[in-house]
């Protein structure tokens, strides 16, 4: 049986073999009728395309890496879920690769990273995201890359996120506006920008409702389930109590909720509990925590959906000065609202 090409395809659709491969590397300077005519001739001829011949022959992997460090196991599988769709959508691969942000050779082992599997681009999430000595590194060695939920969004490169300070800032609000005052606040993990910014929404809310600000009720997380536990034992032990607990991520949330059943309070009867990102345990436990829903799968597919426009377009014409203007964007954040908050007892 006859070896299907690329050069098959060409001559069956009646198109030039530039035009199938613009075709086969999904870019968008190909005409709708021309695109359909050489899919149904992928069809017809029932041709697979040979990723490694494909490489070679535009010297790419066609692989993107996404880097992670975060201990929410749901939140890394949001992420990968959006990254897998966007790179499935342009005939890509995804290579994930677990990092430790404090590790004494971070850079060198990104490096040894980019030289083996020849990655064409990185998509860097929290907290790699705004990791300035990566973002430099990265630059230099001229390495395209795209940022997920990344604090800044004031240069040239592609960056997607959600409004972490204004969720918080909502869910802090509707605290307020149920009746409660005294309202602790547990802290995400200190190398995460999401966490200042969730704790800023926070006090904002407490300032513009006339409400003071109390140091004693607010405690160190780390995102991790058992921090939350930690921390939620100390806040439901202080005297007074407060009448509402909002931490920084659900786990951290649902360990506080766990421990206020252990101690015999009702929730939200005794005391109210809140979260953030609406991970599944939000919805699987009982009372299902209020929270923000944090749109992770679409910022990450529109972050490699974009990364892997620059790369295709990283044409001749390009390189002799024309000039894209990257993908800099905000997504709104949602409040969801569930039985583990109420209006206190009078």
């Amino acid at each position: 049986m006859k070896k299907i090409t690329i050069n098959s395809v060409a001559s069956y659709a009646g198109v030039s073999k530039k035009t199938v491969s613009r075709v086969l590397n999904n870019e968008p300077n190909v005409s709708d009728a021309t695109r359909e005519k050489v899919l149904k001739a992928f069809k017809e001829l029932d041709y697979t395309p040979n990723p490694i011949a494909r490489g070679l022959a535009r010297n790419r992997s066609f692989i993107i890496g996404c880097l992670y460090d975060n201990p929410s196991k749901s939140y890394i599988t949001r992420l990968q879920s959006g990254a897998l769709a966007a790179c499935h959508e342009h005939g890509f691969n995804l290579l994930i690769h677990p990092c430790e942000l404090r590790a004494e050779a971070l850079l060198e082992n990104i490096e040894q990273l980019l030289q083996t599997s020849r990655l064409d681009g990185l998509v860097l999430t929290p907290p790699f995201s705004d990791h300035a000595e990566l973002v430099a590194f990265l630059r230099k060695k001229g390495v395209p890359f795209a940022r997920v939920a990344s604090v800044k969004l004031d240069d040239d490169s592609i960056s997607v996120r959600s409004n972490d300070e204004q969720g918080a800032f909502e869910i802090t609000e509707l605290l307020i506006n149920m009746g409660h005052k005294d309202i602790a606040f547990i802290k995400g993990h200190p190398d995460h920008s999401a966490t200042e910014q969730r704790f800023n929404g926070y006090r904002r809310a407490l300032k513009q409702h006339g409400i003071e600000y109390q140091e004693r009720l607010v405690e160190e997380g780390n995102f991790s389930y058992h921090s939350g536990a930690d921390s939620a034992r100390t806040i439901l032990h202080l005297n007074p109590r407060p009448t509402a607990v909002f931490a920084s991520n659900d786990y951290m949330a649902a360990a506080a909720l766990k421990l206020a059943t252990q101690m015999n309070l009702k929730v939200p009867d005794d005391i109210s509990i809140a979260g953030f990102d609406n991970a599944p345990i939000a919805r699987h436990i009982w009372p299902g925590l209020t929270t923000i829903a944090q749109p992770v799968e679409e910022m990450t597919r529109l972050a490699v959906d974009h990364l892997i426009e620059q790369i295709n377009h990283a044409t001749d014409e390009q390189q002799e000065g024309e000039q894209r203007q990257p993908l800099q964007l905000t997504l709104e954040a949602e409040l969801i609202t569930r039985e583990s908050t109420a209006a206190p007892k009078a």
